[in-house]
């Protein structure tokens, strides 16, 4: 028996892997719920209900989908070129300290203005929160997984410190918070009384053109070159630096852009529990998506949808919440799983004649 690599998944397979993952993932999450002691029908049926049961249920869905499309598109589109970005967390932070530092009075100039002003300055935070690894890596080989990483720490901390000092509300009574953006530079809500807002209809924008970019542009097919083989790429003359930098960038303020969407979006100022974790989650969302960037929007509609459904089911059903968190963990465990399974079988080897 040996495992050899597969000469082409097909299309099918492709495809259906993550569907299948999912599906997996949902069947194995009911034996923690029927261990809890519920009746697993009637919870999923509560965890339907809470993501589709109302407008404002699947509104709600939407919203918490919207981070997790740009921080899915900043992981799929690095990982297309083998550049490992884990700190999309750090750069969400930074996306939504520049937002407020722009956005709190620093500029009084009409919205028309002073959103696109938010939303290049939020981008450009992230991107520069990337440069750094990026940098490295190109420059001197540094491992991109460990100082992404850690970077995350450092930029939690400075954003900390930041919500102590020079960006805090003299308003928050001792809270560590920021002043809020002003309201013209608020996006504007899709939907009357509903939280969902028009960072979604940005996500969606970029995720098309991800899409075409890397399907049709030259800038893809360099891209795709990079991630598949970087030393025949080189060879072939295309800039394999240059073009990780460059992805590197477009990755951060994709990131970056998650945070605007949330504090200009959502909450109006920034705090140090901004995010519960939207940066690694958007990982998993890539993974799921298969590093497609339209995958990626379904893919983070159905983590936001687990996550979403999950909260409500636990108000019904008087289970932990934390079932989202194990049911996001089993789909990538399911994907990581079934994208071996696309990429390789398991063959019979054939004796060799004359062998002793």
């Amino acid at each position: 028996m040996r495992i050899e690599p597969r000469t082409a998944p097909g299309r099918l397979m492709t495809l259906g892997v993550p569907v299948l993952s999912a599906v997996i993932a949902l069947a194995l999450a009911a034996i923690p719920l029927a261990l809890a002691g519920a009746d697993i029908t009637l919870a999923y049926a509560e965890m339907v209900k809470g993501v589709f049961g109302s407008v404002f249920a699947f509104s709600e869905m939407l919203t918490r989908a919207t981070p997790l499309m740009f921080t899915g598109l900043a992981a799929a589109l690095a990982f297309r070129a083998k550049l490992w970005n884990i700190g999309a967390e750090g750069q969400l932070y930074l996306g939504a300290m520049a937002a407020v530092a722009i956005g709190a009075g620093a500029v009084d100039i009409p919205g028309i203005f002073l959103i696109p002003l938010i939303i290049i300055l939020g981008a450009a935070a992230g991107a520069a929160g990337m440069a750094v690894p990026a940098l490295l890596k190109t420059r001197f080989g540094a491992d991109e997984v460990v100082t992404t990483l850690l970077l995350n720490f450092i930029i939690l901390i400075f954003v900390q410190m930041m919500l102590e000092g020079a960006l805090k509300d003299p308003m928050s009574l001792g809270w560590p918070q920021s002043a809020p953006v002003l309201d013209q530079g608020m996006l504007p809500q899709l939907m009357p009384r509903m939280r969902v807002h028009s960072g979604l209809i940005l996500a969606l924008v970029l995720a098309g053109i991800a899409q075409f970019m890397l399907a049709r542009s030259v800038w893809g097919f360099r891209l795709r070159a990079v991630g598949e083989n970087a030393a025949a790429a080189r060879h072939a003359g295309i800039g394999v630096n240059r073009s990780l930098f460059g992805v590197a960038i477009l990755s951060g303020g994709l990131a970056g852009l998650a945070g605007v969407s949330e504090v200009a979006g959502l909450k109006g100022y920034l705090t140090a529990d901004l995010s519960p974790g939207f940066g690694y989650t958007g990982i998993v969302v890539a993974m799921l998506a298969g590093l497609s960037p339209v995958g990626v929007v379904i893919s983070a509609l159905f983590i936001a949808s687990v996550f979403v459904g999950a909260d409500s089911m636990s108000r019904a059903m008087g289970v932990s919440s934390y079932l989202a968190d194990l049911v996001v963990s089993m789909s990538l465990l399911c994907v990581l799983i079934g994208g071996f399974v696309a990429r390789y079988r398991i063959t019979r080897s054939t004796p060799t004649v004359g062998a002793a």
